[in-house]
Formats: C-alpha cells, structure tokens, sequence
C-alpha cells in the first residue's frame, strides 16, 4: 500500500494535480464527470465527481435507495512550498534566479541543497481564447543554495531566512529564460503562455526504511491517497459516500475553491435536489471526517508534546482535540468514529496540543462552518510536518485505509439520548 501511495505522491506534485490524479482514477472506475455548469441528472449504483478550479474535487456514489444521509471525508491536496512570481527570471551577469514567494508555512531548511522540479498550470492562447494546461517538469531544473559555513561561521547556530533573499533558487547561467524553459517543456511558444501557476517541488520518490516512510508531502497526500482508495474501495451501505479533495488549506482555505468556500455545500445541495431530498433533513444523520495529520513525539524532543496526548508513528491513527476548536472533535463525533476503529480493528490514539504550545488547525473547523453536522478530526502521526521531506509510520497508511473504509461502510443513526451506528 505504501508503495501505491508513492507513486500517487509522485504523480500529484501540486494540487492540480493531486486533483487529476483523482479524478483520472475515479475515471478508471467509470465514475461519471459532472460539470457546475450543467444540470444534474443522478442515476442510483452510480459514481459521480465534479471539481472546480482544477485544483479541488468532490466524488460521491448514489446508493440504491436513492437520497440518503452523507458519509463525507475531507483532505486536502495542497503543500507548503514557493510559487514562482509571474515574471519569474532574475538575470545578472552570470546567474539566472527565479523570483518567488512562499506558500503556506514551511519549514525553510529542508529546502536548501535540494534539486528541484515544477509543476504546476499554466494557460495558453488557442485561437478562440485560452487553453490551460498542467506542467511537470518531473526532473530538477532548479536548487537553492546553502550558504558555505566558511562564509557564515554561525550557520549552526540558528538562521533566520529571508524568502526575499536567502530562499531565491537557481535556475541557470546569465541569460537563461525561464518562460522559455517552460514552452520547451509543454511543447508550446513561449509567447503563447499567457500566465502561470507553477511551484518548485521535491521531485525524489518516497522510501520505506526500518518501518517508517520518508517522502515529500505526506501532509497531506497520505490522507487523501488513504481516503480515495478507501472511498473506491468501499461497500455500499445505504449512506451517499462523498470523497472531498480541497485546495489552500495550507494558506487557510478562503478562496472558491478551498473548504471555506460553497463547493462542498454546493455539490451536497444539487444531489439534493436531483433526488428530491432536503438537505436539512439529512445532514443531523451525515457525518464528515476531517483527514489531516497530526504531530508524532519527536524523539529528540519529546517535552513538546502533551505527556497525556503524545501519539506515535504506527501507533493508529490519531482523534484531534483543540478546546478552542481548531479541530472539530468532541464528545459525541470522537466517540462515534472511535467505534467505527473498534469495529475495523484499527488502534486509536488521542492528540491535544502542549496547553503553552498552540498547534496548527484545519479545514475541518471551516467546513463546518459552511456545512454543519458532526465532524471528527483525525490523521496519522508523522515527523517534520511542512518540511520538504516528512516521515510517518510504515503501518499507518493501511490504519488510514481501513478506519476510513469501515467509515464508508457504516451509518450514523440518532436515537434518543444517543446515536446508532451500525
């Protein structure tokens, strides 16, 4: 399984395409592509998917009995890194640099010494307007350099980096022309690129060692490789499954295609419709899952993390608890999802943050906020999150995959006084 989420990492470089890697692969199972801009007519025993932007995709399958409340999992495809500014070349006598800003919060070090690829999207002019098209140059063409500690004696000491001027990449000799690179690369003329959205990225593969794996993005492509095959690979049982891919969680997801937008309440509201169910009804019986992973003990640093909420790399996967909400958690959904591992025979493991130590969120909290019903958070617990290369548990992809599938597998039924889930 780890090698299978490998290579999905190796093919999703962006969240472009983290989103066609899904949707080629719901293809496969002969889902039927929807568009935003067309009616919907939905057909029971039959999958469906729709994205927006290119970049965020929802998948579902109508069951047999037609409307029905929804099982939702939500991940996100995007990763911190540096995007490449609009007008990229930064020419001096005998270098070429790339100008470039940073997305999302990274961990800048990793990055340094690193060959580097891109990928990315760009449009081009066709004759009736424009085209777009996914770029991937798959092998470096680009590196940010470390500074020789000859030349900074306290190098080892602690650096702060300046993006503007420390993170810069290489691109070439004086004179080298990155846009020209690009038309090179996707076949094009160079002044046909209109614009472009391109990244910098670690094009090495990931590797399973002593029992953990290593690789770019794992945070949090482990998730959401995890949830489509479980979402793929599910029973039917009566509930509409809805697989959900989102864009900019890392820069905080308010943009049209990101959680905090209206495509999830959007798509959840037209299969509504064309079933001619309301969607008030069914949402106190839905249930979403928010997959995104959580911080492992580090081994040399073990004080950061909460005595009593410390999780391990292949330990199980991990419920997330923030009083202030950063993640959605609590009584009612945790104890509900915890059931659902009980019954799939998958361990659990409970993460809080260190109370002195305020954590991250996710999308979980601001999907919510769109679309109300019980939510749980939950990942696997992994090492160096947003750094270029991160490490988790070698048994926690399969933990992942098989929590979510009885997920998929199950429904949620409120009782009085409580909740049925079977």
């Amino acid at each position: 399984m780890n090698r299978e989420l490998f290579d999905f990492i190796k093919k999703s470089p962006t969240a472009y395409h983290a989103a066609d890697t899904a949707a080629c692969e719901l293809s496969g199972r002969n889902f039927i592509r929807l568009r935003e801009g067309d009616k919907w007519e939905l057909c029971p025993r039959k999958g469906y998917f729709v994205t927006r932007n290119g970049s965020s995709l929802i998948a579902f399958k109508i069951p047999k009995n037609g409307g029905a409340p929804f099982m939702i999992s939500a991940s996100h495809g995007d990763s911190p890194s540096f995007k490449i500014k609009e007008n990229p070349d930064l020419t001096g006598e005998f270098y070429t640099r790339l100008s470039t800003e940073k997305y999302g919060g990274m961990l800048c070090a990793p990055w340094l010494d690193r060959p580097l690829a891109v990928a990315g999207r760009i449009t081009v002019k066709t004759d009736g307007g424009i085209a777009v098209r996914l770029v991937d140059t798959k092998e470096p063409c680009a590196l940010i350099p470390n500074v020789a500690v000859h030349m900074n004696r306290k190098a080892n000491e602690g650096t702060a980096y300046n993006a503007a001027v420390d993170m810069l990449p290489l691109f070439g000799d004086g004179g080298a022309s990155f846009g020209s690179f690009i038309a090179r690369t996707v076949g094009v003329d160079a002044e046909d690129i209109y614009t472009t959205d391109l990244f910098l990225y670690v094009p090495e593969e990931g590797k399973e060692w002593n029992g953990y794996i290593s690789a770019p993005r794992l945070d949090d492509l482990q998730c959401a490789f995890a949830s489509l095959k479980a979402f793929s690979d599910a029973e039917p049982c009566g509930r509409i499954p809805v697989f959900c891919l989102f864009d900019n969680e890392e820069v905080g997801s308010e943009t049209k295609q990101g959680a905090a937008s209206t495509f999830l309440f959007d798509t959840l509201s037209r299969i509504c419709e064309a079933l001619g169910t309301d969607l008030r009804q069914i949402l106190p019986e839905s249930f979403l899952v928010s997959c995104d992973n959580a911080h492992a003990v580090h081994p040399n640093h073990p004080e950061l993390s909460d005595k009593n909420h410390s999780v391990y790399m292949n330990g199980g996967v991990v419920i997330k608890y923030n009083a202030n909400q950063k993640y959605t958690s609590d009584a009612v959904s945790a104890g509900i999802f915890r059931l659902i591992c009980e019954k799939a025979g998958v361990p659990v493991q409970y993460y809080a943050n260190r109370a002195d130590l305020p954590g991250g969120s996710t999308l979980g909290s601001i999907a919510n906020t769109k679309v109300s019903l019980n939510t749980v958070d939950m990942g696997a617990a992994q090492l160096a999150m947003h750094s270029a290369f991160e490490t988790a548990g070698a048994k926690d992809t399969e933990y992942l995959y098989r929590s979510l599938k009885a997920f998929f597998e199950s429904s949620v039924s409120v009782t009085d006084g409580g909740y049925k889930v079977k």
